[in-house]
């Protein structure tokens, strides 16, 4: 007797263990186990790993192409303006390791590469501040912005506030400025760098930027002037009954080691510049400015986050927002 479609049906739902037409227990399939719940620990550990990952990827990206900047002061004024944020190439004058560990503001020692090519007078330059002029270490590792008034091997000199540099007058750049008077003042001869030398903001030098090779004559009359410069290259410096010695060697001279520029604000009566702590080394120099991507008031503060938060954004600079800068 032929059977029906129904029949046929049922044998193969049967044959398969799926429940039959009559309600019978069909076979059921294995479960697939169950994915095991995570402790606390383990939820931490899957958390520190993500992290730490993010932030190597920000730091050999912070090290080798572009960075972010934010203006703390108004000493490039108006070129730059505080609370400024900035992309900074740092591919141009060679990339490097990274130099810091970001949120934490800890140095890392770093190997820097080769760049396209080195500072160059009128730059807009980021570097790694090399401390107030008594200082052979910052207190805190910083990075400054500046303009590159001059490099290794120019002689430089203010007279009357106009800048010279072997000789040919600099103009102040486009969006510079002089004053209003600020909290520098112009007789200023015990707080500039040398030491001794008697240069004020606005009559500073003549003064050679030193180059790599150049030979300084050491007296004990104007050792004070060099002590922290040496000292800032690796050595130790000392004077005694008028014989100097650089890691216990007599000298009266001493060979740089490295080539250095020098840096000036903008803003040139509201400054602490190289005129106040010294020359920069060019290793130092980790890129130049590109964009300005963001600009608020950094320094609005309430004694409420939402309130401080609040009145920053109603401080926000869109006209600043897209500009180059040069």
């Amino acid at each position: 007797m032929a059977k029906t479609l129904d029949q046929i049906r049922a044998e193969q739902r049967k044959k398969n263990g799926v429940t039959n037409s009559n309600g019978a227990q069909a076979k059921k399939r294995p479960a697939s186990p169950a994915h095991p719940q995570q402790t606390l620990s383990e939820i931490a550990v899957s958390w520190v790993k993500t992290l730490g990952g993010a932030i190597i990827m920000v730091m050999i990206l912070n090290g080798l192409l572009i960075a972010s900047f934010v203006v703390p002061t108004g000493s490039m004024e108006n070129t730059v303006m505080t609370g400024d944020f900035l992309f900074v190439n740092k591919f141009i004058y060679g990339p490097s390791t990274p130099q810091m560990i970001p949120l934490f503001n800890v140095p890392l020692p770093y190997y820097r590469f080769p760049g396209i090519r080195q500072p160059e007078k009128g730059d807009v330059i980021v570097f790694i501040f090399p401390g107030n002029r008594d200082e052979v270490k910052p207190v805190e590792f910083q990075y400054y912005l500046k303009r590159c008034i001059a490099t290794a091997g120019d002689v430089l000199e203010v007279r009357n506030k106009e800048v010279i540099v072997n000789g040919q007058p600099v103009p102040l750049s486009a969006d510079g400025r002089y004053g209003p008077p600020g909290s520098l003042n112009a007789d200023d001869r015990y707080m500039t760098f040398p030491i001794g030398a008697g240069f004020t903001r606005d009559n500073y030098g003549p003064i050679r930027i030193p180059k790599k090779g150049d030979i300084i004559k050491l007296t004990p009359e104007n050792l004070a002037a060099w002590d922290i410069f040496i000292r800032r290259e690796g050595h130790a410096v000392n004077l005694e009954s008028n014989t100097i010695t650089i890691d216990g060697q007599k000298t009266t001279q001493y060979i740089v080691q490295r080539d250095y520029c020098f840096g000036m604000g903008d803003n040139r009566d509201n400054s602490l510049d190289s005129r106040y702590w010294g020359f920069v080394p060019v290793e130092n120099v980790v890129g130049t400015p590109l964009i300005v991507y963001w600009s608020w008031e950094t320094n609005y503060l309430t004694d409420s986050f939402f309130k401080t938060m609040a009145g920053k954004f109603k401080t926000i600079r869109f006209d600043r927002m897209g500009k180059t800068i040069n």
